[in-house]
């Protein structure tokens, strides 16, 4: 069985975040760039999976600008077998970053799909569920423990609620996302930095696996100069009111 986990290229944790002059986001020239936390803990838990000898192969994929490459050859160097990158200049949004997943989901053939439950730098917490959804496979969120049955290819989900602790049981394949308490991931030796130097990464462009990555989000209005012209608009055009 295959594993595919999904990391993304985000400022470091411990960096202090500056606002870009313009107001129009965060300063990232210049930056420290790191692999975002909870990627890092779903590609530990994938390594160890593969070590227990319930998968085959870890698949780690990131997407967005030619700087994601030093990423992933971060997670070689932890100890994945390959990696894919899906170079883009432009903004992904979760949508689009669930639609290139599920393209690659079809190509590769994974057993299980991991991904952080959220990303530091948005906090977005949405591409898990929504490629589960566009997959149609069985989801367990913030997992907190996985353990998966490779006979009768189910995975048990642990995962913290509010009320307390929920157990899921997925059939596979599934998607998963993980939380902070799931794992400690492994440092990368220094033997294992330099390998990863030399492996091969193996790239898309979103056009090659036939993902359209615009925003799917188009708002359209007009600006109103009192609240009076406002609720004549809503009530005579709209008629919401």
């Amino acid at each position: 069985m295959k594993i595919m986990v999904a990391i993304k290229r985000v400022v470091d944790y411990a960096v202090k975040i500056r606002v870009k002059s313009d107001k129009s986001g965060v300063e990232t020239s210049n930056v420290k760039m790191s692999m975002n936390p909870f990627c890092e803990i779903g590609l530990e838990e994938a390594l160890r999976i593969k070590e227990s000898g319930l998968a085959s192969e870890v698949i780690a994929v990131s997407m967005g600008p030619s700087q994601c490459v030093d990423t992933l050859r971060t997670g070689l160097a932890m100890g994945a077998d390959r990696a894919i990158h899906v170079e883009a200049s432009a903004t992904l949004y979760p949508l689009s970053v669930a639609k290139l997943l599920k393209a690659l989901v079809d190509v590769e053939k994974p057993g299980l799909l991991i991904l952080g439950k959220q990303a530091i730098d948005d906090d977005c917490n949405q591409t898990g569920q929504m490629v589960a959804g566009l997959l149609n496979w069985p989801q367990g969120t913030f997992a907190s423990k996985v353990v998966l049955d490779k006979e009768k290819e189910v995975a048990t989900v642990e995962r913290e609620v509010d009320g307390g602790l929920e157990t899921l049981c997925l059939d596979l394949p599934a998607v998963i996302t993980t939380d902070l308490r799931l794992n400690q991931p492994r440092y990368a030796t220094l033997p294992n930095i330099m390998k990863a130097k030399s492996k091969v990464i193996k790239k898309f462009t979103p056009q090659e696996l036939n993902v359209d990555i615009k925003s799917d989000l188009e708002v359209q209005g007009v600006i109103v100069s009192s609240v009076d012209e406002l609720i004549d608009k809503l009530k005579n055009e709209a008629h919401v009111i």
